[in-house]
C-alpha cells in the first residue's frame, strides 16, 4: 500500500519544458540535469518525447542506462501518442529502465471534443475504437515492464466526453495502467466553473474507478498550466481538495505557452501549507528543498531566463533594498520573508539603493570591518547615494565600500599650483587637506620637486608614510597626452597601496597619485576595526 499522504514529484521540465521556444538544451546538458534532478530527488523525471526524432530517443534511453541503476534513482518517464509504433519505440528508449523496474511508459490521448476534432480527424468519431487501441497499447507497455500512465488531454475541457473519458479509465486500468494524470492542457481551468471545474470532475472519476476496481492502487495525477496564472492553485486545488497524490510541472514554471506549474512554488506550499489540513499526518514530498535554488539556478541559466521577482528562487526573491525592510531584517531576518529562504538553498540579501538608510550602510561597512558609529550612519547613508544619484536601480556592496572610502579620505584638492627655484620648491593646494579647509601653502628648502613638498605636508600630518615606487607615462598620443602616474606607498603596518593619478602635468599627476595612495592608507589605518566577517 502506498503511503497516502507522499505527493509524488513528476518533473517534465526536459520534456514540456523543452518544448517552450528557446528553451532546447544540448544532449550534454539534458544528461548534467537529470542528474541534478535525481539529486534534488524528483519521484518521476519525464527525459522525453523518444518518437519525435532520433536524439530524443538517444537523450531518453542514455538517462535511462545512466540513472536507473541507482536504488534512488526517480522513475524515468517517457511521452508517447496512442499510436503503436511510438508505443513500441518508447519501450526500446526505456529499456535500461525497464531491466531495473525503473521505466514509466506515458502515453496520452486527447478527450476535449475541440481537441479531438484538431488531432485525430475523423477518428474523433471512432471512440469504441479508440478504447479498444487504449487497451491494447496499454497492455503492450505493461506486460514489457513498463509502468503505464496515462493522460487524457484536454481533460479540463472534456465536456460532454466525461463518459467517454470513464470509459478510457476502465479500459487502462484492465490494461495494467496505475497512474491517471488529469491535465488543464490549456490553462483554462478555474474554480469558479462550480462542478464544470475539472478537480470536480476529478473526484467523481476516481470515486467510479475505486468502486469499479477497489483492489486497484490507482495515483492521480495533475498537470496545469499557466495560461491565467492559476497553475500553482489548481495545482494545489487538486491535492488538498481532490485526489491527487502527483504533481506534474517544470522547475521555473517553464513549458509551452505561459508554462507549466512551477515545482518549486508546489513543494514549498505543500510544506508550509499542508500542517494546516491536517497536523498529525499532512501531506509531504521527499524532495531536498535545499537544492531547489541549484536546480532552479540551472534552468534559469541553460533553458529560459529567470525573472528576478519569481517566486522563491527569483534572484531578488530574498533580497531587499527598502530601509524600512532594511531596518526590521537587520533586527529580525524573516520580519519581510514569508518563509526562510535558506530552506530551499537562498540566502537574505540586501541591495543599497535610493530608500536605502543609515542601518543598511552601517551594516555593509561593519560587515567588511570598518568604523561606521551610530551618530554619522545617517549622513554615510546620504553621502553614498548622492555620490551615486544616478544609480536609480541600486548600488553593489563593493561600490558602497568605494564610496564610504571617498567619504572618509582626508585629502580633496580642487586646485593645484606649485613653483620652483634654485633652491626651493613650493605647492599651493585649495581645498580639504586633513583638517585644514582653503588654501594649503607649503615649501621644501632643496632642489627636490613639487611632490617631495607635498610628501613633506602629509608627513606632518600623517607620519609614517614611505614611497616604495613611482613612475609615470603617456595615456593617448601626441602633444595631447597626458601623464599617468602610479605611486605605491607602505604605512608603519607595512601594508602597502597603491595610488594613481592623472592629469596634462606631469608633477599634478604624481601629486595626485600620492594623495590617492595616501588616502587609502589614512583610511584603513584610521577607520579599519577588523577582519571582515565570512
Amino acid at each position: 500500500m502506498k503511503d497516502s499522504q507522499k505527493v509524488f514529484i513528476f518533473d517534465t521540465t526536459l520534456r514540456d519544458g523543452q518544448q517552450c521556444p528557446g528553451a532546447g538544451i544540448s544532449f550534454d546538458k539534458n544528461i548534467e540535469y537529470a542528474k541534478l534532478a535525481h539529486a534534488v530527488g524528483v519521484d518521476v523525471l519525464e527525459a522525453g518525447f523518444p518518437a519525435a526524432s532520433a536524439l530524443d530517443f538517444d537523450i531518453v534511453h542514455s538517462i535511462a542506462r545512466e540513472l536507473s541503476p541507482s536504488s534512488e534513482a526517480p522513475m524515468i518517464a517517457a511521452l508517447c501518442q496512442l499510436r503503436r509504433e511510438q508505443v513500441e519505440r518508447t519501450i526500446d528508449a526505456l529499456l535500461p529502465a525497464i531491466q531495473h523496474r525503473k521505466a514509466r511508459l506515458h502515453v496520452y490521448l486527447p478527450v476535449a471534443p475541440a481537441l479531438m476534432a484538431a488531432s485525430l480527424g475523423d477518428r474523433a468519431t471512432e471512440k469504441e475504437w479508440l478504447i479498444k487501441e487504449l487497451f491494447e497499447l496499454c497492455s503492450l507497455a505493461h506486460k514489457a515492464g513498463c509502468e503505464v500512465e496515462f493522460s487524457p488531454e484536454g481533460y479540463s475541457r472534456q465536456g460532454d466526453n466525461f463518459d467517454f473519458t470513464t470509459d478510457l479509465f476502465r479500459a487502462a486500468v484492465q490494461a495494467g495502467v496505475t497512474i491517471f494524470n488529469c491535465p488543464d492542457t490549456i490553462g483554462g481551468g478555474c474554480w469558479l466553473e462550480g462542478e464544470n471545474f475539472f478537480v470536480h470532475s476529478m473526484k467523481r472519476h476516481t470515486d467510479i474507478i475505486d468502486r469499479e476496481f477497489p483492489k486497484n492502487e490507482i495515483i492521480w495525477s495533475t498537470h496545469c498550466h499557466n495560461d491565467f496564472g492559476l497553475a500553482l492553485h489548481n495545482s494545489l486545488l487538486a491535492v488538498f481538495d481532490g485526489p491527487c497524490r502527483q504533481i506534474e510541472g517544470c522547475f521555473n514554471g517553464i513549458g509551452e505557452r505561459a508554462g507549466n506549474v512551477s515545482l518549486e512554488q508546489c513543494i514549498l506550499a505543500i510544506k508550509h501549507f499542508a500542517p494546516l489540513q491536517n497536523s498529525e499526518q499532512p501531506l509531504y514530498t521527499e524532495i531536498k528543498i535545499e537544492k531547489l535554488q541549484e536546480i532552479s539556478d540551472f534552468v534559469a541559466r541553460w533553458m529560459l531566463p529567470r525573472q528576478p521577482h519569481f517566486p522563491i528562487t527569483g534572484d531578488n526573491a530574498a533580497k531587499h533594498s527598502s530601509g524600512g525592510h532594511t531596518n526590521a531584517i537587520l533586527s529580525d531576518p524573516l520580519a519581510y520573508q514569508a518563509f526562510d529562504p535558506r530552506e530551499s538553498g537562498k540566502e537574505i540579501s540586501f541591495v543599497f539603493g535610493p530608500l536605502s538608510g543609515g542601518n543598511h550602510a552601517q551594516s555593509i561597512i561593519t560587515a567588511a570591518g570598518y568604523v561606521c558609529e551610530e551618530d554619522e550612519k545617517a549622513q554615510v547613508a546620504q553621502f553614498i547615494k548622492d555620490y551615486y544619484h544616478t544609480r536609480r536601480k541600486g548600488v553593489t556592496d563593493a561600490e558602497v565600500l568605494a564610496a564610504y572610502m571617498e567619504y572618509r579620505k582626508p585629502i580633496e584638492i580642487l586646485h593645484f599650483e606649485y613653483g620652483k627655484r634654485a633652491t626651493q620648491s613650493e605647492v599651493m593646494l585649495t581645498g580639504r587637506f586633513f583638517s585644514e579647509e582653503g588654501t594649503i601653502h607649503d615649501t621644501y628648502e632643496g632642489r627636490e620637486s613639487a611632490l617631495a613638498t607635498l610628501k613633506k605636508a602629509i608627513d606632518r600630518r600623517f607620519p609614517g608614510l614611505q614611497i616604495l615606487n613611482y613612475h609615470s607615462e603617456s595615456v593617448g598620443v601626441g602633444i595631447s597626452a597626458k601623464s599617468r602616474s602610479t605611486i605605491t606607498v607602505t604605512s608603519e603596518g607595512n601594508q602597502t597601496f597603491t595610488g594613481v593619478g592623472e592629469d596634462d602635468d606631469i608633477e599634478i599627476s604624481a601629486m595626485k597619485a600620492l594623495i590617492d595612495g595616501t588616502n587609502k592608507a589614512f583610511v584603513e589605518s584610521t577607520f579599519k576595526i577588523a577582519k571582515p566577517h565570512l
